[in-house]
């Protein structure tokens, strides 16, 4: 199975999930290529929920194409569950995002929502965080202060460029995303709070203070669940 029909088959399990909330509620959803699947499956059945809550321009646009109501996050007060994917997630439900750009957006709706539901396939699975690159959203101002501090942590920062025109990815909010290499993460909570104290820094893009509270992964055999206690 291919990673394609791997995204598909969580992405179906997730809508599955969701569904399971009563109707004429809110949902809160991510970016990323799995969160596109997400979208897509769950388009048949928008008529459930109140409104959908989007963590991206991208998001957003996919989720206006296929006729979901799209609320922004000031007009909703309460958020049951948040659905998105990972670049990374460890035993305990810690992640690593922001692999497209989103994390700071994507923080806010979780921060928001009761319910997390991680999805991604088995390779996202970790022992420790760190082998994919840590990203961090950060005023452009700052870069070079930030980028001091990180090499202090044992980081290698390296600021996100546009494909070959040599100019810095810009974010949804007009920020910087600095890409962190070289980290082996084996205290996340600790870690995310330290980054965040760092001046400059928009977000940090480990989810650890808020994890996962539900993780389904696909693999091989099918989707599996995992349940992580806050």
């Amino acid at each position: 199975m291919n990673s394609e029909a791997l995204k598909r088959l969580v992405a179906q399990a997730a809508c599955d999930e969701v569904l399971k909330q009563p109707a004429g509620q809110c949902l809160g959803i991510g970016t990323g290529s799995t969160a596109n699947w997400f979208i897509d499956l769950l388009a048949p059945h928008q008529s459930h929920f109140a409104g959908v809550v989007s963590s991206s321009v991208a998001s957003t646009q996919r989720l206006i194409q296929q006729g979901f109501y799209v609320l922004d996050t000031n007009q909703v007060t309460d958020l049951p569950v948040y659905v998105d994917g990972a670049d990374e997630i460890n035993p305990q439900g810690h992640m690593i995002k922001g692999g497209g750009g989103a994390l700071t957006r994507e923080k806010i709706i979780a921060a928001m929502a009761k319910r997390f539901i991680c999805i991604c396939d088995a390779s996202k699975q970790v022992a420790v965080l760190g082998h994919f690159p840590l990203p961090l959203e950060i005023i452009p101002l700052a870069e070079p202060c930030i980028m001091r501090t990180i090499t202090a942590l044992g980081g290698e920062g390296r600021l996100r460029m546009v494909g070959v025109t040599g100019q810095p990815f810009i974010t949804d909010n007009g920020g910087w995303i600095l890409d962190v290499h070289g980290l082996s993460i084996t205290q996340p909570v600790q870690l995310e709070a330290q980054i965040n104290q760092i001046p400059g820094v928009v977000t940090v893009g480990l989810f650890a203070q808020r994890k996962a509270d539900l993780l389904l992964v696909g693999g091989p055999t099918g989707v599996v669940a995992v349940a992580h206690s806050q």
